[in-house]
C-alpha cells in the first residue's frame, strides 16, 4: 500500500437477533431506545472514521436491523449468520474500506475515544491487527484489522467459522499485531463488566442509564467508569457473570485453537 494513499477507516457494528443467552438483545429497549440504536448513537460519537457500517447477517430475522440502519442513516452489510469475518471481508470490500474498528453490538459503551485513538495509531504506524491491551476494561474497546489482513484469514480458515477467529490473527504469527497503546489508567479496571450478554447485564446498563439520568447513549466511557468506581455496587450488579463470559470465550477459542493446528499454523 503506498504510503502516501489516505487509508479509509470504517466502524463496523456488528449485530444480529438470533441470540440465546439474552433473545433478541439487539432489540430490548432501555429508556425508550432499542439497543441497537443507542450503538448507532454512540457510534456516531466517532470523529476520525469515514462511514459506519452495520454488520449482521442475511437471515430474515435480521431485516428488522437493517430497517433501523436506514433509518438511523448509516451503511449496512448482511452476511452468512455464523461468520462474521466473511460478514466484515464482504462490507470491506463492498465500501472500500482499508481499516475496520469493530464496535460489538453488545458492548453499548464501547469508547469513541479509544476507537479514534486506534485510527491514529494505525495511521502513523500501520499494522495488520490493533486489539485491546490485557486489563482493559471489557467492553470499552475490541479490535481493529486490515482489509487485506481479514481476506487472508479468510482464506486461511478453511470452512471454520466462530467468535474467537482473532486467533488467526494472535496465534498464527502470520500477521503484524500491536495493542492498543492508552495511556489513561481510568480505562484499566478488570472489576468491571460493559458488555450485554446476560440478563444481569441487561440490569446493569439500565441503571447505569438511570444512574446517568440520560435515555440517550451520549456520555463519555471515562465518567461512566469514573461512576462506577465511585459506587462499586454497579459493578456488583452483573461481574459475577464474567466468569460464565470468559469460559464460553475460553470454549469458543479452544475450537479455533484446535482447527489451526490441524491446518498447520500453529506458531508455537
Amino acid at each position: 500500500m503506498s504510503k502516501n494513499k489516505k487509508l479509509k477507516f470504517g466502524l463496523f457494528i456488528t449485530a444480529r437477533t438470533s441470540s440465546t443467552r439474552l433473545p433478541q438483545k439487539m432489540l430490548l429497549p432501555i429508556q425508550g431506545r432499542k439497543v441497537i440504536e443507542h450503538d448507532i448513537d454512540r457510534a456516531k460519537l466517532a470523529k476520525k472514521i469515514d462511514l459506519i457500517v452495520l454488520c449482521t447477517s442475511d437471515c430474515s430475522e435480521d431485516n428488522i436491523l437493517e430497517e433501523i440502519a436506514r433509518k438511523e442513516k448509516i451503511e449496512s452489510y448482511r452476511g452468512p449468520l455464523q461468520d462474521k469475518f466473511v460478514r466484515w471481508l464482504g462490507a470491506a470490500e463492498k465500501f472500500k474500506i482499508d481499516y475496520l474498528i469493530n464496535f460489538d453490538g453488545d458492548d453499548l459503551f464501547c469508547d469513541p475515544e479509544l476507537i479514534d485513538l486506534a485510527v491514529e495509531q494505525i495511521i502513523s504506524n500501520p499494522c495488520d491487527y490493533i486489539k485491546a491491551p490485557e486489563g482493559l476494561v471489557c467492553g470499552s474497546f475490541t479490535k481493529g484489522i486490515s482489509r487485506s489482513a481479514i481476506k487472508k484469514a479468510c482464506e486461511i480458515k478453511g470452512m471454520h467459522t466462530g467468535d474467537q477467529m482473532s486467533k488467526y490473527f494472535t496465534e498464527t504469527g502470520l500477521f503484524d499485531i500491536r495493542d492498543l497503546f492508552v495511556e489513561n489508567s481510568i480505562y484499566y479496571n478488570k472489576n468491571i463488566r460493559m458488555t450485554l450478554d446476560y440478563p444481569e447485564d441487561l440490569d446493569f446498563f439500565k441503571t447505569i442509564f438511570n444512574e446517568l439520568g440520560t435515555d440517550r447513549n451520549l456520555t463519555p466511557t471515562k465518567e461512566i467508569i469514573e461512576l462506577i468506581e465511585k459506587k462499586p455496587e454497579l459493578a456488583d450488579i452483573n461481574f459475577f457473570r464474567q466468569k460464565d463470559f470468559l469460559g464460553n470465550q475460553k470454549n469458543k477459542a479452544d475450537l479455533a485453537v484446535e482447527n489451526i493446528k490441524t491446518r498447520g499454523l500453529w506458531k508455537k
